[in-house]
């Protein structure tokens, strides 16, 4: 099935520990069914140094992905979150909106 966020599409997080928190789409996996939000589900990485790469080593913070099912779209219009439909437009392209208010979502 066929994920229904995007690659930077505004999402809020509906469960876990970052419940409530609002954030840019990074990355999208398709095949996993999970997202990676900016500022969510931040882990704690120890690095070793790599001269070659310009890695300087330590601990270091950033995003894990967290499950598609637990983020929500948020409508553009009304910047809450809501479920995500399709609509055909006259032209025969095909869009996402936001079931809320009915606006278009893709840019």
């Amino acid at each position: 099935m066929a994920m229904s966020i995007r690659k930077n599409d505004q999402v809020m997080v509906r469960a876990g520990k970052d419940r409530g928190k609002k954030g840019r789409v990074l990355s999208v996996v398709p095949g996993k069914n999970r997202v990676i939000v900016e500022g969510v589900n931040l882990i704690k990485r120890h690095t070793r140094p790599n001269p070659q790469k310009n890695i300087k080593g330590g601990i270091v913070e950033r995003e894990a992905a967290i499950h598609a099912s637990n983020v929500m779209l948020l409508d553009p219009d009304t910047n809450e979150p809501t479920r995500i439909g399709s609509k055909k437009m006259n032209d025969g392209t095909r869009v996402r909106i936001g079931r809320k208010s009915g606006a278009v979502v893709d840019q």
